[in-house]
């Protein structure tokens, strides 16, 4: 019987690349982004896929996606908590409220709501949940308060799930992906600044490892970054 995984922010950059993974690898997928467009995009030709219109800071249609995934596929048995937001850069005197709450509700807000809820349909039979945290959960970009504070949020949060899911067979660990080439890594980069990136596919590979270990395993942090970008020594 196929596995299902259900994927947030999989509309595009790494939840899309894992999202595709996976489908071509036959999983069950449960795409979940706010642009319906973009997942039908992704999705289009699989008959093992089910894509989910869904704000992931909304309480309702994050219990409603959830719900929808089961009443199709069965179970979850995997979540990536992968939806997050990058807004402007600037130093800690000039962010607006409205980018520091856009952070929170999107970045925290939305992992945990999306982590609540598949821990409670993983209670049975035991799951994976996989936070996309970030390099910025150790080190942090300049002009990134409201991102790196959100990150570092994540690690406390993946660790105390692993911790409480531990007597439940829940494995929960944490990705953090240094400068894969998306968009967002894309829109960082400057005329006399060079951002240094991976291949997004190869970040995906490795949730891919993370996701097919046994219950009896799990990967508490994982680290995967562009081999020549200054994370080692940065700051």
């Amino acid at each position: 019987m196929a596995k299902t995984i259900l994927i947030t922010g999989a509309s595009s950059g790494i939840g899309a690349f894992v999202a595709k993974l996976f489908l071509d690898r036959g999983w069950n997928v449960g795409l979940v982004a706010r642009r319906k467009d973009k997942l039908d995009e992704i999705a289009k030709n699989y008959d093992n896929s089910l894509c989910l219109k869904c704000d992931v800071s909304k309480e309702k249609q994050i219990e409603n996606a959830f719900e929808l995934m089961i009443d199709r596929f069965g179970e979850v048995n995997v979540l990536f908590n992968n939806a997050g937001i990058f807004t402007p850069q600037a130093r800690i005197d000039q962010i607006d409220i409205k980018d520091w709450q856009k952070s929170i509700d999107v970045n925290l807000t939305g992992m945990f709501l999306s982590a609540r809820e598949a821990f409670r349909h993983m209670k049975k039979n035991g799951g994976r949940i996989i936070n996309n945290g970030s390099i910025s959960a150790h080190t942090p970009r300049e002009g990134s308060v409201p991102y790196t504070t959100t990150k570092h949020a994540i690690t406390g949060l993946t660790k105390t799930i692993a911790l409480d899911g531990r007597e439940l067979n829940i494995c929960c660990g944490q990705i953090d992906i240094g400068n894969a080439n998306t968009e967002m890594v894309s829109n960082l980069s400057h005329s006399d600044h060079v951002v240094e990136t991976m291949e997004v596919s190869d970040a995906a590979e490795a949730v891919w490892n993370m996701a097919q270990l046994p219950l009896s395993t799990n990967v508490l942090t994982m680290t995967i970054m562009a081999n020549k970008m200054p994370f080692i020594g940065r700051g």
